[in-house]
């Protein structure tokens, strides 16, 4: 029998902070789940990144409520998944702003991905029942847009491929803060089941010539300061490239996925096993390298089928 994905086990509550990363600007994070971030603006507040549900999307509103009483009016969303984005109806923002390729493979593989990962990560999707329907955002942009919280500026950029296709991140300028979703992490496995391995150094370099003073991640603790930024970036690297070598490996020689899987374990369990959500991540991380070393340029789309297809493989 195939065992369970480690995820689906993973049901011990996490402790959550909420770190100012700059004037006004705040990283909720909770060991390894996914984070939000907070800006505030000169008469309303904006969220990057909205949880899985309206429940957990609640805590990070009764957080910010410790700082500010302000209204929220934007929520932005640095990448399409489910467990980014199904959140958003709780915020009552007007506006809900992602990339345009982000919101395609909204309407390419939302429905998919939702049905997949919550049957892979259950406890990410406390109150699912209240999730009102897939997420759509009512601005879309293609490579930068900037919005204004009465004096303060916001920059949504597009700087490149990496966790998905549609990836931004956020820039402060006035506090040269950014908000990079799961492009970076720290201490927490990149989830590369849908990225681009290839693309992925470059938009960390792009995000590095920032030279920005704190970044709220994907997921992991809030990096403040630049030796902090740079060792979580390089870190982040280090994580990608080890996965995607071996693979490159083991395709070329015409090599089959359970030897890429055992070729990143490895390379990666000696440096990475200890980080969060790593085992739930390395079969889909595996499977999308895989993939794109043989020349499967776009991602393919995982299904809750699919996913019990790849996992039976790999136990095979």
């Amino acid at each position: 029998m195939t065992k369970a994905f480690a995820s689906q086990g993973d049901m011990s509550d996490k402790t959550i902070s909420f770190t100012e990363v700059g004037e006004g600007l705040y990283a909720f994070t909770a060991e390894g789940d996914p984070n939000s971030g907070v800006i505030i603006g000169d008469d309303s507040v904006m969220v990057v990144e909205a949880q899985a549900t309206p429940r957990l999307a609640q805590k990070v509103i009764d957080c910010i409520r410790t700082v500010t009483d302000k209204p929220i009016s934007h929520v932005v969303l640095t990448h399409y998944h489910a467990v980014r984005v199904l959140g958003a109806s709780a915020f009552g923002a007007g506006q809900i702003l992602m990339s345009e390729a982000a919101r395609n493979m909204v309407v390419e593989r939302g429905q998919e991905d939702w049905d997949s990962e919550f049957q892979r990560f259950p406890r990410l999707f406390q109150g699912h029942e209240s999730i009102p329907g897939l997420t759509w955002p009512t601005t879309v942009f293609n490579g930068r847009m900037s919005v204004w919280l009465g004096q303060r500026r916001v920059d949504l950029l597009q700087l490149g491929r990496a966790h998905t296709a549609g990836d931004i991140v956020i820039h402060v300028p006035d506090a040269n803060v950014m908000f990079t979703g799961d492009i970076v992490e720290y201490h927490s496995a990149c989830y590369c089941g849908d990225g681009h391995f290839r693309d992925w150094g470059g938009t960390l370099d792009r995000i590095k010539a920032y030279g920005v003073d704190a970044i709220a991640p994907g997921r992991g603790d809030a990096l403040v300061g630049r030796d902090m930024v740079d060792a979580a970036i390089e870190n982040t690297r280090d994580f990608v490239t080890s996965t995607f070598r071996p693979v490159e490996r083991i395709a070329a020689r015409g090599g089959s996925l359970k030897q890429a899987w055992e070729a990143v374990r490895a390379e990666c369990d000696p440096k990475f096993k200890d980080y969060a959500i790593y085992e739930h991540c390395l079969p889909f991380n595996v499977a999308r390298a895989y993939d794109e070393a043989r020349g499967i340029a776009h991602p393919r789309i995982w299904t809750a089928a699919r996913d019990l297809e790849m996992w039976a493989a790999l136990q095979g």
